[in-house]
């Protein structure tokens, strides 16, 4: 991917601290002051050198003592400014990153499905947490000795042609060949700092995964596997680190070599300037004491090469995220949805992923308000394709889908999203209460309803043996009870919610067959009237459904009730009794 320009990054992160202007404005007039009132101190330091010898015989401690006690009360109070600038700094870049990180995570709200099953979770949770903090840094350490540079840089040059405009001449000879050498090092270590960013985030997706399987993993016994692959990616990013900070750090010691030979050429100067009586020792050594802090600042700008180029490649990455483009705004026009009575039609779907590898063809059915949609298939075949072209996760290419007789692309995505519950395989609680947990999505639940409904779905009495029964706080994902109890927990969220359709998505499959039984029960008669469409495996699940669709390479192969489609002894029958003996799949 093309790199961003520099000035372009520089232009995004402006517009980050240029909300806080009045901050800016005084934090640039503390800094101006501190640097001033310290960069006065040479002055005042070549002044009582030169009052050592103004009076024969003898010094002259009343004026050395009156410039040391100005210097020392001059860099007392520069000292006081810095540290009310440096706080005032810390506030500015606090108030800025809690901006971009709230920016990066409000477009990760809008942004499609899609998105999501490109790019590893590590990866984005790098960006958010690691990058952003790198820029963050940046801003808080690098700006504020940018400015400080730039205003030393200028004083101190001024300062020295009062002084000594001749020995100025020198820096004409070392600053080109320092500016040559910072860029050079430069344009050599982005590119390195880029690739540091993108392992990084490599080997995050990575740990990420591994620690999400680690019961796998053990189960399988691969654990010398895993360690081995982390052991190369970590090798990578050692390896990507070491040379981006190898080239960074190149800047600084390069640049410190051209400020010595400029101190060397001043000194020599300087001494043949003072033997033929143009320039006192008081002089000479303000201007010293001037050149070093004209040098350092270049000094210190190639010192943090490294650290900005570092910035400016995790500032990349942040943007690329705030710039990711969002889902497809809703068409013009787009309706609310009103009442919804959950008839829903697909008309000719076609679908694919990726353009030439289709999913779904030419895919139609008709299921009428308060009907159950079994959708069965082998893996593959798209069944969890139809849910997500039905909640608008991702477009159709082709056909259409209507939803109450409305084409649900004229109807805004948060109604239609709204107009279904889901329960999936893979149990989503989060960090917080179980009472929290179970009325996620809708208010104004009362206490009699949730008992209700988390007695029918099995899961009372466990809450009920619970120290703290509803109130019990649930870790993240819920991760100290069991994938069955966690299921349970949001098969009754599902029955508390209002929505008219209701998709399950093996939503039994982690809970025992007894138990599945009396769910099923429960959750048909609380749920008579929803249109419900039920993705399963377990066939014995859906006998009771109003039709089944039997979905075969993105295609309906059969469709009809669990009875009608044993008697025609096809695909379905088929797929019946292979999961139980023929006695039983015959005598249904």
């Amino acid at each position: 991917m093309k790199k961003a320009p520099k000035k372009y990054l520089l232009f995004r992160l402006w517009q980050y601290l240029g909300r806080y202007r009045l901050l800016l404005g005084a934090g640039f007039l503390l800094m101006l002051l501190s640097n001033i009132l310290s960069l006065l101190g040479p002055k005042l330091s070549g002044l009582a050198i030169d009052a050592i010898g103004t009076r024969a015989g003898g010094v002259d401690f009343q004026r050395v003592f009156y410039y040391a006690g100005w210097m020392a009360a001059l860099y007392v109070v520069s000292a006081f400014l810095s540290y009310l600038l440096s706080l005032m700094m810390i506030q500015l870049t606090k108030r800025a990153t809690c901006q971009m990180r709230r920016d990066v995570f409000d477009n990760m709200s809008r942004l499609p499905v899609s998105f999501f099953d490109q790019y590893q979770t590590g990866d984005i949770i790098s960006v958010i947490t690691y990058d952003i903090d790198t820029v963050n840094q940046s801003l808080a350490n690098d700006f504020l000795q940018m400015m400080q540079s730039v205003v030393t840089v200028l004083f101190s040059l001024v300062m020295m042609l009062t002084i000594a405009p001749e020995m100025v001449l020198i820096f004409a000879a070392t600053i080109p060949a320092t500016v040559f050498l910072t860029r050079f090092i430069t344009g050599r270590s982005r590119p390195l700092f880029r690739a540091r960013s993108k392992k990084l985030g490599e080997l995050n997706g990575f740990v990420e995964e591994m620690l999400n399987g680690q019961k796998t993993t053990r189960a399988y016994g691969r654990e010398g596997q895993v360690i081995e692959a982390f052991g190369r990616k970590n090798q990578e990013a050692v390896e990507a680190n070491t040379k981006a900070e190898y080239y960074g750090t190149l800047a600084g010691p390069s640049v410190n070599f051209m400020n010595n030979i400029s101190l060397a050429l001043i000194s020599v100067f300087g001494s043949l300037l003072y033997l033929n009586g143009k320039i006192g020792l008081g002089d000479i050594s303000s201007f010293v004491q001037y050149s070093r802090k004209f040098s350092g600042p270049i000094n210190e700008t190639a010192n943090i090469i490294g650290e900005l180029q570092s910035a400016f490649a995790a500032a990349e990455r942040v943007f690329r995220l705030i710039d990711e483009l969002p889902e497809k705004p809703d068409g013009a026009g787009a309706q609310v949805l009103g009442q919804v009575y959950g008839d829903v039609v697909l008309k000719n779907v076609s679908f694919g992923y990726q353009p030439q590898r289709p999913i779904l063809s030419d895919f139609d059915f008709h299921a009428s308000a308060g009907q159950q949609i079994a959708i069965v298939g082998p893996t593959g075949a798209g069944k969890t394709t139809v849910i997500n072209l039905l909640m608008r996760f991702y477009d159709i290419d082709k056909g259409g889908i209507y939803l109450d007789g409305k084409d649900i692309y004229g109807i805004t995505r948060d109604s239609l999203r709204g107009a279904f519950t889901m329960v999936l395989q893979d149990a989503w609680l989060f960090q917080g209460t179980i009472y929290e947990n179970l009325v996620y999505g809708r208010e104004g639940i009362t206490m009699e309803e949730v008992e209700k409904a988390t007695k029918a779905a099995m899961i009372y009495s466990y809450i009920q043996k619970l120290p703290e029964g509803f109130q019990t706080q649930l870790s993240d994902n819920g991760v100290h009870i069991s994938k069955g109890q966690r299921q349970l927990l949001t098969i009754a969220r599902a029955m508390l919610s209002d929505a008219r359709m209701l998709i399950l998505d093996e939503a039994t499959s982690n809970v025992d067959t007894r138990t599945e039984m009396e769910i099923q029960k429960a959750m048909r008669r609380l749920m008579a009237d929803k249109t419900c469409f039920v993705i399963a495996h377990r066939l014995s699940t859906i006998r009771n459904a109003d039709m089944i669709l039997v979905v075969m390479d993105g295609r309906i192969a059969e469709r009809g009730s669990h009875e009608g489609l044993m008697e025609k002894k096809g695909l379905y029958y088929q797929m019946y009794a292979s999961q139980f003996t023929s006695t039983e799949a015959l005598h249904f």
